[in-house]
């Protein structure tokens, strides 16, 4: 009998170390408020600036759904979990929208890349 509310107890760690081991990362301008600063945020949307000096990189985060618009692009190396690692050349005024996703960007190349990220609050 005395087994039982040990084993109980044993269950609930398990669960909470379940559950620490599977949460995101923050918003980007929480978890890198040198790279990302909040210009804007209503019920709908958040609207964030990112700025990635050269050699730069931001901290693990997590975007909702969001459309993204490179005021200067770059050579950017970008890291998901469970996925390969991918290199990309981003032009100048290029747009992009994704899914919501967690990531880190890395600036690999020799100027500054900035960035206007619109995440959707629905």
């Amino acid at each position: 009998m005395t087994l039982k509310p040990w084993a109980t107890v044993a269950g609930s760690l398990f669960s909470a170390s379940c559950a620490v081991a599977t949460t995101l990362p923050g918003s980007a301008h929480i978890e890198s408020p040198e790279q990302y600063q909040r210009l804007f945020e209503n019920d709908s949307i958040e609207v964030l600036k990112m700025v990635l000096k050269p050699g730069e990189a931001d901290l693990w985060h997590t975007h909702r759904d969001e459309t993204v618009y490179f005021e200067k692009g770059g050579d950017l190396l970008i890291r998901q979990k469970g996925a390969d690692d991918l290199r990309v050349n981003v032009p100048d005024g290029h747009v992009m929208w994704h899914q919501s996703w967690t990531h880190q960007v890395t600036n690999m190349g020799s100027k500054e890349v900035i960035a206007i990220i619109v995440e959707s609050k629905k």
